[in-house]
């Protein structure tokens, strides 16, 4: 109870509420997220239930315009499925893919950034070239190139049922070297810290040094750079799915919900489209402005 009341009496709690834009977008990030994962118990209709699918629902307008139906919000689409419900579905898988995906580049990002600025020397020249020449290439386009790579390698047989770990490390992998270049910076500062020197005196390995000594005090620009990155994960994956190499129909993401509403877009039944672009416009910028925000907090110049 102390530590809990110690960390609500802390700077940074005290800078959370003292910004108000802070505020407005973790509210809006919690309430996404809660709708995401609350989605099979809370959600108006099942979008996968094909049996409770009916083609007489397809393509109504949204409950404030004319012939709109109270039982579907936001309209249907062009198979009768209810566009509230595939929203949060939708943000449901791409929360998951963006989480995942971001949790594979820390885990490379942060392992290749120790490794460079602990060693140092020839190590850290190889390693921090190959994060110059993949910091040459657009994340997107390296994660189509990855995609499609793997996607060829692959068996048929073995493409959908990998589909989902397929664009987890198409996306992780495209976004690892942003981690790696902040740890390495903040390791070869760290390691001629007192405390490191004082380590390698009493024969603690460098392995161990690196992950409970140094890794814990360069965490805090890394939860920065892991925020914002979420938020351009959630657009690569989106991005991939309306380019059509993303997840499955089967396992519509907002990206792939607003693919399939792209074709109706100039037909009138705007609601299929806009809605789900809107949706992650406002999660994506939500997220963006809590890193930003988060960036400030934990820097001790501006305290």
């Amino acid at each position: 109870m102390n530590a809990l009341q110690r960390f609500l009496d802390s700077d940074f709690i005290y800078s959370f509420k003292r910004n108000p834009v802070a505020m407005v977008s973790f509210g809006v990030v919690v309430l996404v997220v809660l709708a995401a994962v609350l989605a099979p118990w809370i959600a108006p209709h099942n979008p996968f239930d094909l049996a409770s699918l009916n083609l007489l629902d397809s393509l109504k307008p949204p409950f404030f315009q004319t012939d709109g139906d109270p039982s579907f919000p936001l309209g249907t689409d062009d198979q009768g499925r209810d566009v509230l419900s595939g929203i949060m579905y939708g943000t449901r898988i791409s929360l998951e893919v963006a989480i995942l995906a971001i949790g594979f580049s820390l885990t490379v990002g942060i392992s290749v950034g120790l490794i460079a600025g602990y060693v140092g020397g020839s190590v850290d020249a190889v390693l921090m070239r190959i994060v110059d020449v993949q910091l040459t290439f657009p994340a997107i386009l390296v994660a189509l190139l990855v995609d499609g790579v793997v996607r060829a390698v692959l068996p048929p047989s073995a493409q959908e049922a990998l589909q989902l770990d397929v664009i987890v490390f198409a996306i992780g992998i495209s976004r690892w070297p942003q981690f790696a270049r902040t740890v390495r910076g903040s390791t070869m500062i760290e390691r001629g810290r007192d405390y490191v020197m004082a380590a390698r005196v009493i024969g603690i390995s460098s392995p161990r040094i690196m992950a409970t000594h140094i890794l814990p005090n360069v965490l805090g620009p890394v939860l920065v750079i892991a925020t914002l990155n979420l938020g351009l994960a959630v657009l690569d994956e989106a991005t991939l799915s309306f380019l059509g190499v993303g997840l499955p129909p089967t396992e519509p993401s907002l990206g792939t919900l607003i693919r399939f509403g792209n074709d109706f877009l100039f037909s009138g039944e705007w609601w299929i489209t806009i809605f789900p672009g809107a949706t992650l416009a406002v999660m994506v910028l939500s997220i963006n402005l809590l890193g930003d925000w988060l960036r400030d907090a934990l820097n001790p110049r501006l305290r």
